[in-house]
């Protein structure tokens, strides 16, 4: 297996982006992604019971569509608690793209990154529309990852290739997220695509599992968003034979779980005003659940976070913040490093002393920045 830390489409897949005036900046927020053929998908989103109209439209279509083909994405406005209205304008933005592309409504996701409650022009991405899917191309992924950006500082994306059989398989994953970064998903996206031909159950399974392995263990402010969406589109233009046994299975999975590991780090690298990335690593927890709970706790104690930021070695609050969170861990079970403290990347190791099952947990510290970021986002 090959890992690239740049975005190299697999074969079918296209992608363009524009700048359709939802940012006062001007910058590039609208993106396309688009599969020559249909393709089968797979699906996560936020728990947060304020959903927003897109992830809603996500859920509609996923529950009634078994084949996909584009994925639209627009960043500096969230379509969120936007009512009836923003319902309307998702749907519009999907009918319109459909035509342009000669495509099912249905076989169309949508997702929306940026500020809550603002009412999404709609006559902005319609009328971009055109000129997206006229750009259309294999490399027109290196525009549309910077679209999909909000607060962040860059983009985030990771290729993997490797071998099924006589068949080279490429995962694409593009993804964008530094704050409002929760346990249960973030203020975030994750676009991944595979050339591989694969039955949904399988895929989904890989989703799952690699999802949580990265993108629900990781925190930056310990706030949960409204618009948190992964997808995985698998079009089989690889013409590699079905993943279907164990071992071709398990590639797979070994490929997903590394494209979404390495881009939910990316997204605590590139944390709002982070100055360090934490890696706090379990050990010796009764079962992996609670090695888990264990390092989110830490990872989202504001009082450990801000120690990091200044270079404190106050293991206190480490202390702290696992005896806060109900497991019973016995005063002289309980081992901490907090490793040098004056480097960027820090690896934090506690040691519980209930068993052998572990857990890593990704987060950074709390800066001022971090405050003046998010004072003035809106």
């Amino acid at each position: 297996m090959k890992v690239f830390y740049k975005a190299v489409l697999p074969k079918g897949f296209k992608a363009s982006a524009a700048a359709c005036g939802l940012k006062k900046s001007g910058k590039l927020d609208l993106a396309l992604f688009y599969s020559i053929i249909p393709a089968q998908a797979s699906a996560m989103f936020t728990s947060n019971k304020m959903a927003a109209a897109p992830v809603k439209v996500c859920r509609e279509h996923l529950k009634n569509t078994r084949f996909f083909q584009a994925i639209i994405a627009n960043s500096g406005n969230a379509n969120c608690f936007t009512g009836l209205a923003g319902m309307k304008a998702c749907r519009r933005s999907v009918e319109v793209l459909a035509k342009e592309l000669v495509v099912e409504k249905k076989s169309i996701l949508v997702g929306s990154t940026g500020v809550i409650g603002k009412p999404l022009d709609f006559m902005k991405i319609e009328k971009a529309i055109p000129a997206l899917v006229k750009n259309l191309s294999s490399k027109g992924i290196s525009l549309a990852e910077k679209a999909i950006m909000t607060t962040d500082k860059f983009p985030k994306t990771v290729t993997v290739k490797f071998r099924l059989g006589l068949q080279d398989i490429t995962v694409c994953g593009v993804a964008k997220g530094a704050g409002m970064i929760a346990p249960h998903m973030a203020t975030m996206f994750a676009f991944i695509f595979t050339d591989a031909a694969i039955a949904r159950p399988a895929m989904k399974e890989a989703l799952k599992e690699a999802v949580e392995n990265s993108f629900n263990r990781v925190t930056v402010d310990g706030c949960m968003s409204t618009n948190d969406t992964v997808i995985l589109l698998a079009n089989g233009c690889a013409e590699n034979k079905l993943i279907q046994n164990k071992s071709d299975k398990l590639k797979f999975a070994q490929a997903i779980n590394t494209v979404c590991r390495e881009l939910a780090k990316m997204m605590v690298k590139d944390g709002e005003g982070a100055s360090k990335f934490i890696e706090i690593k379990v050990e010796r927890a009764a079962t992996v659940a609670e090695a888990k709970k264990a390092g989110l706790a830490i990872a989202n104690s504001n009082l450990f976070k801000t120690a990091i930021y200044g270079e404190n070695p106050n293991f206190g609050r480490i202390v702290a913040a696992v005896g806060a969170c109900g497991i019973k861990v016995k005063e002289e079970n309980l081992k901490i490093d907090l490793g040098d403290l004056k480097k960027k990347n820090i690896l934090v190791r506690v040691s519980l002393g209930r068993g052998k099952a572990g857990c890593i947990v990704y987060t950074s510290d709390l800066t001022p920045e971090y405050i003046k970021i998010n004072a003035a986002y809106n």
